[in-house]
């Protein structure tokens, strides 16, 4: 018989006992009168789980409240056994709810007493959350990040003059990964008691996880007194990696914040700390970075645009529009096409600009459905144009991450098929860069579009990469010059002549030339003077939305009229 039993304890009693170590106890002792179906547990468990009181009857049916739905047949089908007698001892991993109504991993384990006659009586047990963060770390022996929280919330906000260093290990994975994790382990432990000798009166240290450790000073410390500490560590590391033999060779970041400057809470300690750390290793690593509130809100702003962006290309692409600006023939003005451009308004109105936004398309990757989308919109213009000006042509910009992660050039034959146009009506625009003539994603993408007559148009020349031999190699169909070029051949001698090179070299390529950014008459006046072969800027047109762009270039006949010498052509 049960050694319990035979004191005939009762339920109070028991009940007692769990309330008496309820606050010696991170885990929660409980108790359940089988018979009368009555549960009692430590009342601070009702402090981190989905429940009202720490006390009920109709147990079984209460826990279906804070249990979560999908354990909760697993743990019925266990009371049924532990009621029948089946087992004498309960042991089960299964989920609860947190106050927020998350899932939380707990075992719940308890020994079912019995009463004289073997019927079970009570059930009597603990329940640990198994995936319940260390309050203190046994590889590096600082304290973990559960004891942060406990020791910053404790502040209420209202934190001490000082700041808070969060250090990372830059490249983890390469020491692990090459030398093993018992290795690596060697180093978090060195690492570990390094910054713990640097520790001065008013400072803590502690393991938050894996690779990184937050420095806390609530000592009257400073901006500069943080990053004399970050300092002080790495020409320790330079150190410990001369006396071990260069065996690995690593580097540490670190983000700072001054606790003067931040909404003390933890939650904003973290987060805040997190991205100061964050900018250090996205800006070389091997630095620390401060926080800055500016910076952040920036960060945020970004993060807000994205999340626009993504909701904008999952509901029929909202907020984006496809804008054109007119490219005329050099000699008579003749309006010859248009570039087609993505823009994109906030749900608000607001307008976004292509340089902000078009980097975060091609950032998460949404530039593939995007550009699909502007790539379709475009060519279905260009094919109702085609009624009113016959040779009508548009050109398409591709994004580099289409180029190397979508089959773009499937999508631009399937679209030219579709929407009824001959290949060389179609222009595809890829900026000049190193890419070009060295991925084969780009070499296969640029002799599809070649074999299949659709203009291959080379961006931005005399710009960045500006790799001459690519003109020949690539024998493009005309390129267009950039227009920070055009602007400085427009006011410098040595630019000037080099534009004429430039083109004349294009010429005896027989390649066509587009000159971008011409923006007044007289600009206009000296860039006759070259003898490109198209014309593209601000002088002959802004981008323009598809009804504007329509109204005044297709079907008006009064385009450029104010331009002297203009030989104005159109469909009319």
């Amino acid at each position: 018989m049960d050694e319990f039993l035979k004191h005939e304890l009762t339920m109070e009693q028991m009940e007692y006992v769990v309330q008496l170590f309820n606050p010696s106890m991170d885990d929660y002792l409980y108790v359940y009168d089988l018979k009368e179906d009555y549960y009692r547990i430590s009342s601070h468990a009702t402090e981190r789980f989905f429940m009202k009181t720490d006390h009920f009857y109709n147990a079984e049916r209460e826990h279906e409240k804070f249990v979560y739905q999908g354990d909760m047949p697993l743990l019925a089908e266990e009371f049924a056994r532990i009621k029948s007698g089946t087992i004498v001892f309960h042991n089960l991993h299964y989920r609860w709810l947190d106050k927020e109504g998350k899932p939380v991993w707990i075992n719940c384990r308890g020994k079912v007493l019995k009463d004289k006659t073997g019927e079970p009586v009570f059930l009597i047990g603990c329940i640990n959350e198994i995936g319940k963060r260390q309050k203190a770390d046994n590889v590096t022996g600082l304290l973990g990040e559960s004891s942060l929280s406990a020791y910053v919330r404790q502040y209420e906000g209202k934190l001490p003059k000082g700041f808070f260093l969060r250090i990372g290990v830059d490249d983890f994975k390469d020491i692990n990964g090459g030398l093993g994790m018992e290795y690596g382990d060697f180093v978090l432990k060195w690492l570990a008691d390094c910054i713990s000798e640097a520790i001065e009166p008013g400072q803590k240290a502690y393991r938050l996880f894996s690779d990184e450790f937050m420095v806390l000073d609530f000592g009257s410390g400073n901006r500069d007194t943080a990053i004399r500490f970050y300092k002080n560590i790495r020409k320790k590391i330079d150190r410990f990696i001369e006396e071990n033999g260069y065996k690995t060779v690593f580097t540490i970041s670190g983000g700072i914040l001054v606790n003067e400057e931040i909404e003390g809470t933890y939650e904003n300690v973290m987060m805040f700390s997190e991205y100061a750390l964050g900018e250090a290793k996205m800006n070389g690593k091997n630095r620390c970075c401060v926080f800055d509130v500016e910076h952040y809100k920036a960060f945020l702003w970004k993060k807000d645009l994205t999340t626009k962006l993504h909701h904008a290309v999952n509901h029929g692409f909202e907020g984006f529009e496809v804008y054109f600006q007119p490219i005329v023939d050099a000699k008579t003005y003749c309006l010859k096409g248009a570039e087609a451009l993505m823009r994109f308004s906030m749900p608000t109105g607001e307008r976004i600009s292509p340089a902000e936004f078009i980097p975060l398309l091609e950032e998460t990757g949404l530039i593939i459905p995007a550009g699909k989308w502007l790539l379709n919109h475009a060519l279905s213009l260009c094919g109702k144009w085609q009624k009113y000006i016959p040779d009508f042509r548009v050109n398409v910009n591709l994004s580099y991450v289409q180029v190397m992660k979508s089959q773009v050039l499937k999508e631009i034959m399937n679209a030219i098929r579709e929407y009824g146009l001959s290949p060389e009506s179609v222009g595809i625009e890829l900026t000049e860069s190193g890419y070009l003539d060295s991925s084969p994603h780009f070499k296969k993408l640029w002799e599809g579009l070649k074999n299949n007559g659709v203009q291959v148009i080379l961006d931005d020349f005399g710009t960045g990469y500006s790799n001459l031999h690519c003109l020949g190699d690539l024998e493009p169909t005309y390129i267009k010059i950039d227009r920070s070029f055009t602007a400085k051949a427009l006011n410098n001698d040595y630019e000037h002549n080099l534009m004429v090179q430039i083109i004349e070299m294009g010429h005896s390529l027989d390649l066509e030339i587009c000159v971008e950014g011409i923006e007044t008459k007289e600009e206009l006046s000296v860039m006759e003077q070259f003898g490109p072969d198209y014309i593209q800027g601000y002088l002959f047109g802004k981008p323009h939305g598809e009804q504007d762009f329509e109204q005044k270039f297709i079907l008006s006949s009064s385009a450029f009229s104010d331009i002297p010498g203009a030989s104005v052509q159109t469909a009319f």
